[in-house]
């Protein structure tokens, strides 16, 4: 229950946020933004950001809120690297990127800006193992070497 209410405030903070992007100054400091899969479209994303999909059979699974934690103890790394979060915890109801990905139980998957999955592991990552991963895409380098 923690999770899920850490999640929810999250979540509502990150949109809170975005909403009021184009009024704060630029070294106001951003939250990771955590939406559920079925409120998303993954083309929305192309270009912009990089998605981490987490799926669960239900928020209630220890390996989802052992996640969501984990992202949480480090967000402003997954910032750093234009990742949102989303999240998807009712197979009964299916979102259209749970038909697309087609995960089995607890999982989460990596898709880089180009919109190709480049990771997709069964058990939780951490905020750091992500970002070690993030790092070593081209596309990340790219970033790296035109700032």
């Amino acid at each position: 229950m923690k999770q899920l209410l850490a999640l929810v405030i999250t979540a509502f903070l990150a949109n809170a946020a975005n909403a009021q992007a184009d009024q704060l100054p630029a070294d106001a400091p951003k939250t990771l933004t955590i939406l559920p899969a079925s409120e998303a479209v993954l083309a929305d994303f192309l270009w912009l950001n990089r998605v981490l999909v987490v799926f669960a059979d239900t928020e209630r699974d220890p390996a989802f809120g052992q996640q969501m934690d984990m992202l949480l103890e480090r967000p402003s790394d997954l910032i750093e690297r234009d990742v949102i979060v989303l999240t998807d915890t009712n197979p009964a109801e299916p979102s259209a990127i749970r038909e697309e990905l087609r995960p089995r139980g607890f999982g989460l998957v990596l898709i880089d800006k180009d919109g190709k999955v480049k990771l997709r592991k069964p058990s939780p990552w951490s905020a750091r193992e992500l970002t070690h991963s993030i790092d070593k895409m081209p596309s990340r380098i790219e970033e790296l070497r035109d700032r």
